[in-house]
């Protein structure tokens, strides 16, 4: 029945045109996200703030789409993809403005929080739309292209904003992204398709304000345990996590028990979903503490420049990409099991390598070791996302998007938290062993050492995917 609708609904829809609209938002919009990375070390100089506070630039924006994303099931189903997708990149533009003109750190956060609000609206709208447009069978390819351009644009980002960095300032980086996001806007409004069905569902405004406390405690303890002396063990910490998990466990009750929940959480009860949505979760606690972590050892720990930096993420981030619609088609041939096992293993024997980089590692090193991180994580990402969504019957697909969206955008604000935590925790017990903390030659050192902790974080993170990839079966889709 579901290859029938699915195939009947990719002839009435022009898939292609809206691919590109999709495809040009996306690339843009992760291009965004990802090309203030590498000059984080030079705003903690230039605003004179600390790694802890920078870092905010990164979970901010995800603790708004942690919000922001588990309500898109309901706004899916209450208004037109056209709708959403237009809304989404009008506040993806006013964000790169607001940050093009930021004069200070707040400005510049406010502006990725407007940032976040777009994006929060296009990643589940992308890929609730691939769902309804393509047939089960295709899918697995066009997740790929979606793969290929939303890891291509993390992967020039880098080298641009290094390029940028060296002759103008970071300012920059957002003008350069403006026009092409009014691009997307203009190709958006002449060729976007309304592929939802509008149902519009009982607004339970309990069940928002739940999760808004329950997804944002979460990340906003994490994220603060990575501030100031008290850590973990600080009250802010303690109770923001507490109030978190009291939080989920309130709005998971509730959904459960209403007849139409804002987040069908019933979508858990097909084991192959929830398997997907652990692969998911893992590789981006992975992706997202990796680039974070990355540029900063680059340039704090071998005292590279930006865009040197860049140049050396460059060819594993483009080969990531490429790989995407391999995998893609490779997961419709032959399943999941045979892709996701195998990356985990490569993902697991380079982090434990990134765990004992030093000061005179070589940048050849590191492109390597980043370039087979990135082969790794495509054979995992999208064939275990694509697994675990073909398992569920039509009627979940917006809860299931909403679902492993916002698990992942909790994964990465936990992910980069934990490991910027670590890695302070690191370089802190590592000067307490000098002679003379004060010796600026001890620095990079440090800040090495604490890199080194964070990616052993890493490493059991994916050990413990690797085990869960060993459960993982072929979805047949004949529901």
């Amino acid at each position: 029945m579901i290859l029938e609708t699915a195939a009947k609904a990719s002839q009435q829809y022009k898939v292609m045109p809206i691919m590109i609209s999709l495809l040009l938002a996306g690339f843009i919009g992760m291009f965004s996200e990802t090309a203030l990375n590498i000059a984080l070390t030079d705003l903690m100089k230039e605003l004179n703030i600390t790694a802890a506070t920078v870092q905010w630039l990164t979970t901010g924006y995800l603790l708004v789409l942690g919000i922001l994303v588990p309500v898109s099931g309901l706004l899916l189903q209450w208004f037109t993809t056209r709708q959403l997708f237009i809304v989404s990149l009008i506040f993806s533009i006013i964000g790169t403005l607001i940050a093009a003109l930021a004069p200070s750190f707040s400005f510049l956060l406010a502006a990725r929080i407007v940032q976040a609000l777009g994006t929060g609206l296009l990643l589940p709208l992308m890929f609730n739309t691939i769902l309804v447009i393509f047939p089960p069978h295709k899918r697995g390819a066009a997740m790929g292209t979606i793969g290929l351009v939303i890891m291509f644009a993390p992967a020039i980002g880098p080298t641009f904003s290094g390029l940028v960095l060296e002759h103008l300032n970071w300012h920059w980086i957002f003008w350069i992204s403006l026009p092409f996001l009014v691009l997307a806007l203009v190709f958006g409004i002449a060729y976007m398709q309304n592929v939802s069905d509008i149902t519009k569902p009982k607004i339970d405004v309990l069940s928002i304000i739940l999760s808004t406390i329950g997804f944002g405690g979460i990340v906003f303890g994490f994220s603060n345990a990575g501030e100031g002396s008290g850590g973990w063990s600080s009250p802010t910490v303690i109770v923001s996590l507490i109030v978190g998990v009291v939080g989920l466990i309130l709005f998971s009750i509730r959904q459960l028990t209403m007849k139409q929940p804002m987040m069908n959480l019933r979508a858990f009860k097909y084991p192959m979903f929830i398997l997907g949505v652990i692969m998911v979760f893992i590789c981006m606690m992975v992706i997202l503490s990796s680039m974070l972590l990355l540029p900063m050892y680059l340039q704090g720990g071998l005292v590279l420049t930006a865009f040197a930096s860049g140049l050396i993420l460059l060819p594993g981030g483009i080969l990531n990409g490429f790989m995407s619609p391999v995998t893609g088609r490779l997961f419709d041939k032959y399943g999941p099991k045979w892709l996701v096992i195998p990356g985990f293993v490569i993902v697991t024997v380079v982090l434990w390598f990134f765990s004992n980089i030093t000061t005179t590692s070589t940048a050849a090193l590191i492109i390597i070791l980043h370039t087979c991180l990135m082969i790794g994580i495509s054979m995992i990402m999208m064939p275990a996302q694509t697994n675990g969504l073909n398992q569920l019957p039509r009627e979940f697909y917006p809860d299931g998007t909403a679902i492993m969206n916002t698990l992942q955008q909790m994964a990465g604000a936990i992910g980069t938290a934990v490991a910027v935590s670590i890695m302070a925790a690191g370089q802190h017990d590592y000067m307490s062993t000098v002679k003379n903390p004060a010796d600026p030659a001890v620095i990079p050192q440090a800040l090495t050492a604490g890199v080194q902790h964070a990616f052993v974080f890493a490493m059991i993170v994916a050990i413990i995917g690797l085990i869960g990839a060993f459960f993982l079966k072929r979805v047949k889709v004949d529901h």
